[in-house]
């Protein structure tokens, strides 16, 4: 799975984004262990992907935010898009031995909207629709449930390794009982966000899945949802890290490749279905966010033989 770092806007730090190759589960574990200690350090960074990062034993650090956690047996980060992770050097996590669990929403199907947006469809990802201005979310898994959640992360990370036949409805299965397990944990907590914490989100992100085969622009978005637009700038930005442009095209980039991968239908009538009339700014847009054309994104995904892909 191949990850690509974006520079800092700003004051801000790194973003890394997950970037499969056509035809790949966007789906990628690793261990939080002391195998990091012969990789330096990392600095602060943030993914526009969600994650997960699991101890079922104590020992380690930790950053994330502002914050320096020492990890306890059962610790579960719950990591969502956006939110900061602090710089990491090479002896915080010489003492842990956990795992790390990343995805995009892709992974579930053509039916499940990107990111943000997708609890409204997909109950399993409301926790992660936070934003960077709160940080990780820390849950416990009691003590009885983590035998259970190490096992299944193993055995995840095996399909993920292995790859033998029928890999892909196994790793998903595996990935969607984590994130069962998770809101479940989380179920206080996503009642509380929902209800107080993020009503501007859940706003934005509902007049984005329903517009975004339109024209839609930050004004739209902010007559919409009745306030200005440079008031609407500031609050996503500090809330999730990203502009409200930016979600419009991650949506549509989300469903671009859906239907780049699933249908024959012409790159010109694809950029209209996803809200660029234009198909040459579509096409300069998607080259942007993948490095490459949608012809040739398609084309790497039909034979992965034919050179680089995303």
């Amino acid at each position: 799975m191949r990850t690509v770092r974006r520079a800092p806007a700003g004051d801000g730090p790194a973003t890394y984004s997950m970037l499969p190759a056509p035809g790949e589960l966007p789906v990628a574990t690793r261990r939080l262990d002391h195998s990091w200690e012969n990789t330096g350090t990392f600095e602060e960074h943030a993914h526009d992907f969600p994650g997960l990062a699991y101890f079922p034993t104590a020992g380690g650090l930790l950053r994330t935010g502002r914050q320096s956690w020492s990890i306890e047996a059962g610790d579960l980060f719950v990591v969502a898009p956006c939110d900061v992770m602090g710089h990491i050097t090479a002896t915080d996590l010489a003492q842990a031995h956990g795992w790390g669990v990343f995805f995009t929403a892709d992974a579930f199907g053509p039916d499940v909207p990107g990111a943000h947006l997708a609890w409204r469809t997909h109950p399993l990802l409301f926790p992660f629709v936070r934003g960077g201005a709160i940080g990780a979310l820390r849950l416990r898994v009691p003590e009885p449930e983590q035998p259970d959640w190490s096992a299944r992360l193993e055995a995840l990370h095996n399909e993920l390794t292995h790859r033998q036949d029928g890999y892909r409805e196994a790793a998903l299965a595996h990935l969607t009982l984590l994130l069962v397990g998770v809101s479940r944990l989380a179920a206080d907590v996503v009642g509380d966000l929902r209800e107080n914490r993020e009503p501007l989100l859940a706003e934005v992100f509902q007049v984005i899945e329903e517009r975004y085969p339109q024209p839609l622009s930050l004004r739209d978005v902010a007559a919409a949802v009745n306030i200005s637009p440079g008031h609407l700038t500031s609050t996503v930005r500090r809330r999730t890290g990203r502009t409200v442009q930016e979600w419009i095209t991650e949506r549509r980039m989300v469903q671009a490749r859906r239907l780049l991968a699933a249908t024959d239908l012409q790159i010109g009538e694809i950029g209209r279905r996803v809200g660029f009339p234009d198909a040459g700014y579509f096409a300069r847009t998607f080259g942007k966010v993948h490095g490459m054309s949608p012809a040739r994104w398609r084309r790497a995904g039909a034979d992965p033989a034919r050179g680089p892909r995303p």
